[in-house]
């Protein structure tokens, strides 16, 4: 079996408004959280309390998103400032 290669170069990675992505991702997270805590009791009693907590886990991922990507838009900002000296 022969080794596949590209035949052309892949293009360059789309860079968008990752920060405000991540951070409307994690709000939604967190909604969804809020919205289904009244009814734990039912959730709880039909054995899907995970999606609570998947929820809170999702907001609580995101948080540490929002970290991570502010960090890395500093970064690339950061380098493309001494890059223009």
């Amino acid at each position: 079996m022969t080794k596949w290669t590209p035949t052309h170069e892949a293009p360059e990675p789309l860079e968008g408004p990752v920060v405000p992505t991540i951070v409307g991702g994690t709000i939604l997270w967190f909604v969804l959280f809020l919205v289904q805590l009244p009814f734990y009791g039912w959730f709880d009693d039909r054995g899907h309390a995970w999606w609570l907590w998947t929820c809170l886990a999702g907001a609580g991922l995101g948080l540490i998103g929002i970290w991570y990507v502010r960090g890395r838009d500093a970064a690339i900002k950061r380098d493309a400032a001494e890059a223009r000296k």
